[in-house]
């Protein structure tokens, strides 16, 4: 069994108005990762991600493409405890 992970990155760039929320929405259904993500007020997103360990990392990796018209500048992420606390990955506005 592979191990369950928690995962949360501040994204900066130009990452808010390109569809990135609903990218990674979209990205992270596909992966079975569960969470949420939403634009912060100083114009990075934040995400949070819980999953499979291999998941939660591709989703990471994700990250640092983004949507078609993002310009990622850089992904900070912090490890957390996993809490399985989710049984979805939503838009949080």
């Amino acid at each position: 069994m592979t191990e369950q992970v928690r995962a949360r990155a501040v994204i900066t760039g130009k990452v808010q108005g390109v569809c990135f929320r609903a990218e990674t929405q979209r990205a992270a259904i596909q992966k079975k990762v569960l969470g949420w993500v939403k634009n912060r007020s100083d114009g990075s997103v934040e995400v949070l991600f819980e999953g499979d360990d291999t998941a939660v990392n591709a989703m990471l990796e994700w990250c640092w493409q983004g949507s078609r018209y993002s310009r990622v500048q850089h992904v900070d992420v912090q490890w957390e405890t996993y809490t399985g606390s989710f049984n979805r990955f939503e838009i949080v506005y």
